[in-house]
């Protein structure tokens, strides 16, 4: 073939893939993929960094602490800045920034350097991703929401899943520093695919910044993880942990008062009188408490409780990414069929049900028996999140998608740890009761059972919504607001 030819069919190609209607959210959730594994993989190689940057493992946590500490700070404001300068060249931009501080974090000699480049990346990552979310709502149609919110949702929570073993394998079999570095090809793929295949769109006119609404909201976000993050990690005194938890209540009660102060503040919270997102918001959270949980209590059964090596452990979670990966076939028939109110409903009582069954697991437990629950605990835990992330959007004007997605992004933030706290909390509890000092099978098996509680009783809200609650977007009914805003190529 000559190399006209060749260009030709090349060009062909890409114009075809344009025409994709789901070609923005795969490209988009390869991003989210990308931060999802980065944010988890860390973990697993935390004692071969502590020894290579020759730290204690203790202060090596900061590494992770300084990315969330970023990520909270800086996603309040990414409405705003998509808004301001186009969602595309925020989300290229963003891309950018998480590739070359991940290659900063796998160049770092000292712990310092290492905080540094965290700090960047998890600037990076909250503006990446909730960004990349604009771009997807503001490229599809309300009638083809459900079906792009799975290439969103599935990336969030394989990450969790793929986290541990692909982080068990590098530092057992490489070195730790390629658990950054193999994001540069990875980055820079990311940012030809999106100046390529997206249109950057953004408002007309865009308000001037809420400045002290954002130092409000930064301060809150960043103060209710970290002080949760402590409180699930137990590395300090609960009394600094709960001080922490309480300049986080008293900033979000500051920016409660703010809010009716400001013709546009930046997290709008009068969103939360929408129906459909404020039940998506409050219930959605009792079943996002597990994804970040979950992994959490199984990764020590089975390594602490069972004595499983890290890869071991990790390749059977591995049967949850499997599960999600399955129920992307099935999402848009049942939400079709039955609607939101009764699928989220049945399947926060199934998803309870699965996630209680974890607390049945032995040390003599057949690992068939064990793979084959997690999977279906993937399939039920992927179902609701598309369904919850999709119904946030169902009943939300284009023109106010941005300030939808900012609140949405940070209360999901705060969700991921409040579980893991939770489920830390839950534990250190029941250690308390059984006055024991030393971590035991009972004590993870409670954990799983107080997540279990919280996913079913999410149902009791689910079913208080209409019948035809988010009907544009399960069934494709078109609305007067289904329209995209103007392009920008510039």
């Amino acid at each position: 073939m000559t190399s006209p030819a060749k260009a030709n069919l090349l060009v062909r190609i890409v114009e075809r893939m344009k025409r994709s209607r789901f070609l923005v959210p795969y490209v988009v959730g390869c991003a989210l993929f990308m931060q999802m594994l980065d944010a988890t993989v860390i973990a697993m190689a935390l004692p071969e960094m502590s020894r290579s940057l020759n730290v204690d493992p203790v202060r090596l946590n900061i590494a992770i602490t300084s990315y969330l500490l970023s990520v909270s700070v800086f996603i309040p404001i990414s409405g705003w800045v998509a808004d301001r300068f186009g969602g595309r060249n925020v989300f290229v931009a963003a891309i950018a920034l998480f590739t070359i501080s991940s290659m900063f974090c796998g160049l770092a000699d000292t712990l310092p350097e290492l905080v540094m480049a965290r700090l960047a990346q998890g600037a990076a990552g909250a503006m990446m991703v909730p960004v990349g979310r604009i771009v997807m709502l503001r490229s599809v149609s309300k009638a083809d929401l459900m079906q792009a919110t799975t290439y969103l949702t599935l990336p969030a929570l394989l990450g969790p899943v793929f986290g541990p073993p692909i982080g068990g394998f590098i530092t057992t079999f490489s070195s730790w520093r390629w658990i950054f570095l193999m994001n540069v090809p990875m980055g820079i793929i990311g940012i030809i695919l999106a100046i390529v295949f997206i249109k950057n769109t953004r408002e007309e006119k865009v308000p001037p910044l809420d400045f002290r609404g954002f130092l409000l909201t930064g301060v809150a976000l960043a103060c209710l993880v970290m002080g949760f993050e402590t409180m699930g990690q137990g590395e300090i005194p609960w009394k600094i942990s709960l001080s922490i938890l309480s300049v986080g209540g008293i900033a979000t009660v500051l920016y409660i008062f703010h809010v009716r102060r400001t013709l546009d503040p930046i997290v709008d919270l009068s969103l939360m009188k929408i129906r459909t997102f404020s039940t998506s918001v409050l219930a959605g959270n009792l079943c996002r408490f597990n994804v970040g949980a979950a992994p959490f209590l199984m990764a020590i059964l089975l390594q602490i409780i069972f004595g499983m090596s890290p890869f071991a452990a990790g390749m059977i979670t591995f049967a949850g990414a499997l599960g999600a990966i399955v129920a992307k076939v099935l999402i848009s028939r049942l939400f079709q069929q039955y609607g939101f109110r009764y699928v989220l409903a049945a399947n926060a009582i199934a998803l309870g049900l699965s996630i209680a069954v974890c607390a049945l697991f032995t040390p003599i437990t057949s690992h068939l028996v064990i793979i084959l629950v997690l999977f279906i605990g993937g399939v039920f835990r992927s179902l609701q999140m598309t369904g919850i992330n999709a119904l946030a959007f169902s009943d939300i004007p284009f023109e106010r998608m941005s300030g939808a997605n900012t609140l949405s992004s940070m209360m999901q933030q705060l969700a991921f740890s409040l579980g893991v706290g939770i489920a830390a909390l839950t534990m250190r509890a029941n250690m308390t009761i059984n006055n024991t000092t030393e971590l035991g099978l009972e004590d993870v098996q409670v954990g799983f059972l107080v997540l279990a509680v919280l996913a079913a009783f999410s149902a009791v809200w689910f079913l208080r919504l209409p019948e035809n609650a988010g009907e544009v977007v399960s069934r494709g009914r078109m609305e007067p607001h289904n329209k995209p805003l103007t392009d920008h190529h510039a």
